[in-house]
């Protein structure tokens, strides 16, 4: 079974160059990897626009589906984000915490999530992100829901080299686990209890808990 490298965040975390940064990564180091991107940017460029309410589970079960086909005959899968993110803009937008259940259960199993901090600068991509101001609601709500459903996860922090061996050093631990270990959901190992604070530069200490 391929261990499934999850990456969450609010917008402009520098997700997607992290995941194919670390599918390159793990290439070189003779694994079988799958880089699977995010659906959501998908019908977005497609449609010329957000989706709608009624429209956000389709995308959600889409993006788990992917993951999931990407397993076969790889080691490793590299997602740019997962169901979790579009649960949590379902919730930011429309109200709407149906999403919840089915994407956090879709993170359980052989699954390591890593969250991007609020430590790169914002950058406008040219399509459809919200801004800055969304980024600590984004990261609140990510953070609260992993917590609440008890769902393993490490923050990953650090711009270019910095940010990616801090991931890399995750998933490299997660690969040297015994198989049980790996599969095995236990609590998390630690819990994220500030609802204020969503900078940063105070989140950098977490990354000397990798690995551990």
């Amino acid at each position: 079974m391929a261990l499934t490298v999850v990456l969450l965040g609010a917008e402009s975390t520098g997700k997607t160059t992290l995941a194919d940064a670390l599918g390159a990564a793990l290439a070189g180091e003779g694994h079988r990897v799958a880089v699977v991107h995010e659906h959501l940017r998908e019908f977005c460029e497609r449609h010329g626009r957000t989706p709608r309410v009624d429209e956000q589970a389709a995308i959600a079960a889409e993006q788990t589906r992917r993951i999931a086909a990407a397993g076969d005959g790889h080691d490793v899968v590299v997602a740019d984000t997962a169901a979790l993110m579009v649960a949590v803009y379902s919730d930011l937008l429309f109200a709407d915490t149906s999403l919840y259940a089915s994407a956090l259960e879709a993170l359980r199993g052989d699954v390591l999530v890593l969250v991007t901090a609020l430590d790169l600068p914002w950058v406008f991509d040219g399509l459809f992100r919200d801004g800055p101001h969304v980024q600590g609601p984004v990261n609140r709500l990510v953070r609260d829901a992993l917590v609440r459903g008890r769902i393993d996860h490490a923050v990953v922090s650090g711009s270019g080299p910095d940010r990616l061996a801090c991931a890399r050093a995750a998933v490299q631990h997660r690969l040297a686990a015994p198989d049980a270990d790996r599969g095995a959901r236990a609590n998390p190992r630690w819990q994220w209890a500030c609802d204020r604070c969503s900078d940063g530069d105070c989140e950098r200490h977490l990354r000397l808990r990798l690995p551990r």
